[in-house]
């Protein structure tokens, strides 16, 4: 199956690359691996994770205090957020539109 990222969502987590980058040598590419662990298990089994808000899901990562918000079409997976999950909740509400 197919994902893609949401242009907000990309942005997001390209920022929190950014973050860990600047945080500790081999941080960012360690945050980078996890998020790309999450979305392969996403990939491999989509309807794995339950519904979190409406149809979207959400991944956890195992390492980072982030989850991945995505929605399924039929050949497609659509990450909506990379969220903190200390973030305010619903900043990403408006993306599932």
């Amino acid at each position: 199956m197919k994902y893609a990222f949401h242009p907000e969502a990309r942005v997001e987590y390209l920022a929190a690359v950014d973050f860990y980058a600047k945080r500790g040598a081999g941080l960012g590419e360690r945050f980078t691996l996890e998020v790309e662990a999450a979305i392969d298990r996403i990939v491999e089994g989509p309807t794995r994770w339950p519904l979190f808000e409406q149809d979207v899901r959400r991944c956890l990562t195992h390492t980072f205090p982030f989850g991945i918000l995505y929605t399924i079409d039929l050949d497609s997976i659509l990450i909506l957020a990379v969220m903190h999950c200390s973030r305010s909740p619903g900043y990403w509400k408006g993306r599932a539109d």
